[in-house]
C-alpha cells in the first residue's frame, strides 16, 4: 500500500521537477532572462518546489529514499553531462556561469548532492534540513540577484560581495524556513515554536556570513552554505 502511494508521489514530483527544468531550459535557449539570472533562477526553484512535493511521501526511511530518488537521478544526469559522457546544451546552458560542461561538476552537483542527502537524512520532521534546503535555494539565490542589482556598498572583508546580497540572503533563507515551517506544521511533521523561528533566523545569518567570506569563493557556495547550515543547525535545533 505505501510503496504504491510513494511511487504515485514519485512520478508527481519527477513529472514536475522536469516540467520546471523544461521551463528553464527553453527560456535560457530562447533568450527570455540573462543567463545568470536564468540560473538563479533555477537554483531558487528547484530545490523549494521538490521539498513542497515531501508531504506526497510516506514517513519512514521508504518515503524518505523514494523522494531522494528524484535530485538523485539528476546528481547522476548532472555528473554525467559535467564529466563530457553525456551531452545536452539545454542543461549547461542554464544550469553554468559560462557556458561550461565541466561547471556542472561544482556547484550544480553540490547543490543536488545536498538535496538529496537532506532528503535521506532530514526527512521532513528536521528543521535542519529545513534550513540547509531554504539557505542554499532561497538564501544564496536572491543574495546574487540582489546583489548584482543593488550591491554598490561592498563587504570590508570581500569586495566582491554586497550588504544588499548579505541582507537578501539572510531574510530569504530565513523567510522560505519559516514557510516551511508552518507549511510541514499542517501536516504535523514539525511543531511551531519561537525557538525554531530564532533558530532558523541564526542559521540563515551565518550562513549569509559563510557566502560572503572569500572562503566560499574558494570552495564553493554551494557546498560551504548548506554545510555551516548542516552544523549550526544540529547545535541551535
Amino acid at each position: 500500500m505505501f510503496i504504491a502511494g510513494d511511487l504515485c508521489a514519485l512520478a508527481f514530483s519527477t513529472c514536475f521537477a522536469l516540467s520546471l527544468l523544461r521551463i528553464f531550459e527553453e527560456t535560457a535557449r530562447r533568450g527570455f532572462f540573462d543567463q545568470k539570472l536564468n540560473r538563479k533562477l533555477v537554483h531558487i526553484t528547484i530545490g523549494l518546489a521538490f521539498m513542497l512535493c515531501w508531504p506526497l511521501f510516506s514517513s519512514g526511511n521508504q518515503g524518505a529514499v523514494v523522494a531522494a530518488i528524484v535530485p538523485g537521478v539528476n546528481v547522476v544526469k548532472v555528473l554525467l553531462i559535467g564529466l563530457g559522457i553525456m551531452k545536452d546544451e539545454a542543461t549547461v546552458k542554464s544550469m553554468t556561469r559560462f557556458g561550461d560542461h565541466r561547471e556542472l561538476i561544482k556547484g550544480p552537483l553540490y547543490y543536488g548532492s545536498t538535496i538529496t542527502l537532506a532528503s535521506i537524512i532530514y526527512w521532513r520532521t528536521s528543521p535542519t534540513g529545513i534550513a540547509a534546503i531554504c539557505n542554499l535555494c532561497a538564501g544564496d539565490g536572491f543574495a546574487d540577484i540582489v546583489g548584482r542589482r543593488f550591491g554598490k556598498r561592498k563587504l570590508p572583508y570581500n569586495r566582491d560581495k554586497s550588504f544588499a546580497g548579505f541582507v537578501a540572503m539572510t531574510m530569504a533563507g530565513f523567510i522560505a524556513s519559516l514557510g516551511f515551517m508552518y507549511y510541514f506544521s499542517v501536516f504535523g511533521f514539525v511543531e511551531r515554536s519561537l525557538q525554531m523561528v530564532v533558530g532558523f533566523f541564526v542559521v540563515s545569518l551565518v550562513s549569509a556570513l559563510v557566502e560572503s567570506h572569500p572562503i566560499s569563493t574558494k570552495f564553493d557556495d554551494n557546498l560551504t552554505v548548506p554545510l555551516a547550515s548542516v552544523l549550526l543547525g544540529t547545535l541551535v535545533f
